[in-house]
């Protein structure tokens, strides 16, 4: 449960002031201040803001089922880069924005809004019929009280490409260790430059490590000792090493997509969200991706028993200065509800809210890998929240974060990140 939220450590007070004032100084300029003029014939622009709108056809499936249900609504996205989107969201919201709705991309910025005030109070739609068993919904609770309400439920599994394991012989285990994993990512690594195929594709967020380490190790990511993380970091570093994954340095640089990576072809194996089947289906549709693929649970440490991953519910709030404050909660609740999965499970999203009906629409999309082994993965046995939520999240999060990146690109060694993380935790953040 969350309670508050502590300001944001000094050194990114400085970053955003700057922003936060030309932006705020903009509003000011175009009247933001002032109520949008009412529309005559009763018509209402509901904006709502997305991260790659083009790449997420998510977005695209619930507006248009919105606005066929609201034929009074037209729904405007704001469309951000999604690298981009907790800092420029953070920055809207600080400088005064009245866009409508706020897509929570994750609980870690969800529990900085919330706290700061920024967000409209849900409680009566959280505890509403239907709503109280969203998966997802407990993340959302700050002392009682609800500001967002969850439309999906991710969690990570493992993405492989079929047709370059059948090219090099190799079958993946059942289950798969990530010492097992490591191994088949170097063997699976072929060619030089721009011919290159890389045996895995590790995307640049922390989680892909950390998270996945505190949920199969037990360890607390708030709890200031972080020696847990160790055997994660050995493995990722040494594929990095071993040139069987693409260089941290050089993903983040080039801002790479790790859409393109595997479906290109320029990957064997890849984890990664549920929320990416949506994406694969729609490349695999328009012809923009010929790759064969197959999903399978995420590799587990040695001797586990069962499949542990990680994963996060992602929601819609109201922005309290919406412009349109009724519109905007009615099109939440629309989202979270039957008809809002309805229309996301349509394009292989997992949505919140589950049944019977929608697990067997779900597996019947055009497209959908029917194996055994790509059932198997939708049915992991434990899936722990991406990142615990408390007042100190958002901190620790980016201090977590910041060290992450410099062990990644080989400023730090693992060790010496670790110990980092140790004490700037406590010394920054518990004591």
């Amino acid at each position: 449960m969350i309670t508050s939220v502590k300001p944001r450590a000094r050194r990114q007070v400085v970053k955003g002031l700057s922003i936060v004032a030309a932006l705020t100084l903009t509003l000011a300029a175009c009247g933001s201040g002032d109520p949008e003029p009412a529309d005559p014939n009763g018509k209402i622009t509901l904006s709502v803001t997305v991260w790659n709108l083009a790449k997420t056809p998510e977005f695209k499936a619930l507006f248009d089922a919105f606005q066929q249900a609201n034929p009074n609504i037209t729904v405007k996205p704001v469309d951000i880069l999604a690298d981009d989107y907790p800092e420029k969201v953070t920055t809207m919201l600080a400088g005064g924005d009245k866009t409508d709705v706020i897509t929570m991309k994750n609980v870690t910025d969800y529990s900085r809004y919330s706290s700061r005030g920024q967000l409209a109070d849900l409680t009566d739609l959280a505890k509403s019929a239907g709503n109280a068993k969203l998966a997802g919904l407990d993340a959302f609770n700050v002392g009682n009280a609800y500001y967002a309400l969850p439309y999906r439920q991710d969690f990570w599994l493992l993405y492989y490409n079929k047709t370059l394991l059948d090219k090099a012989g190799v079958e993946l285990p059942d289950p798969l260790t990530w010492d097992e994993y490591a191994k088949l990512a170097k063997q699976l690594t072929q060619g030089e430059g721009g011919e290159k195929v890389y045996g895995a594709y590790h995307h640049t967020w922390r989680s892909v490590v950390q998270a996945i380490a505190a949920a199969q190790t037990g360890g607390d990511q708030l709890g200031g000792d972080y020696t847990f993380f160790t055997d994660q970091y050995n493995i990722a570093k040494g594929l990095q090493d071993a040139g069987a994954v693409l260089d941290f340095g050089t993903a983040k640089s080039q801002q790479a997509d790790y859409r393109t990576q595997f479906e290109s072809g320029k990957t064997a194996l890849m984890p990664m969200g549920t929320w990416y089947i949506s994406g694969i289906l729609e490349a695999k549709a328009k012809g923009a991706s010929d790759v064969e693929w197959g999903l399978a649970p995420m590799p587990q440490v040695a001797g586990a028993t069962g499949t542990t991953t990680f994963g996060s519910p992602t929601a819609f709030a109201v922005n309290k200065r919406a412009e349109h404050a009724d519109a905007a909660k009615k099109f939440v609740q629309f989202a979270a509800g039957q008809a809002g999965a309805e229309a996301i499970t349509k394009v292989g999203v997992v949505p919140a809210l589950q049944s019977p009906e929608i697990t067997k629409a779900y597996f019947g999309l055009k497209g959908m890998p029917a194996d055994e082994r790509s059932k198997k993965a939708f049915e992991p046995d434990k899936v722990t929240l991406e990142m615990p939520i408390s007042e100190n999240t958002s901190d620790i999060d980016t201090i977590l974060n910041e060290e992450h990146e410099l062990i990644m690109v080989g400023d730090k060694s693992v060790a010496d990140g670790i110990r980092s993380m140790n004490e700037r935790v406590k010394n920054e953040v518990l004591n």
